[in-house]
């Protein structure tokens, strides 16, 4: 199977309040299920916020911010039960009165725990974003990225795993 050196996909999603967002990531550049061609995605990192943003919600609370990465278009958060999913995570907040007590930055599944990461055979994902308070401006992600030529093994992973 050829493959290619690994190389670095970016994408930022703007938090929208307390709603579910979603924005579309482009892989038209790499994916061409024609040509046999598709994107295995092997690492995942999460910036939750800004540079230099709050993270603290409003005083005495608690408040999270969850991010998912799928195949198909999503209209709110999925469980992993759903086929689409590559990958999500969460980031957990309690305040006091003055400050953050308690932090917690969960990667619920992602492609690195896999021994061989996770194929994507189409031209769009999709990173959602969705809040319990607005407390963050943005959840963004890098990803660590092969292109491989598809070959009947990676046909019927792909197959099973997605859609």
């Amino acid at each position: 199977m050829a493959k290619s050196d690994s190389f670095f996909i970016r994408a930022k999603a703007d938090t929208n309040g307390t709603t579910f967002n979603q924005v579309a990531i482009d892989l038209g550049a790499y994916v061409d299920a024609l040509g046999k061609s598709v994107l295995r995605i092997h690492n995942i990192e999460v910036v939750y916020g800004a540079p230099l943003g709050t993270i603290a919600g409003a005083p005495n609370t608690g408040s999270q911010t969850a991010f998912q990465l799928t195949t198909q278009s999503q209209g709110a958060l999925v469980d992993i039960t759903n086929k689409s999913v590559i990958a999500s995570g969460h980031l957990y907040v309690a305040t006091n009165a003055t400050y953050a007590e308690f932090m917690e930055d969960t990667l619920d599944v992602g492609p690195q725990r896999w021994s061989n990461g996770y194929l994507v055979g189409v031209e769009q994902i999709y990173l959602g974003v969705d809040q319990t308070f607005n407390h963050l401006d943005e959840v963004s992600i890098m990803m660590e990225c092969t292109v491989e030529t598809l070959n009947a093994s990676a046909a019927m992973a792909l197959a099973l795993s997605q859609q």
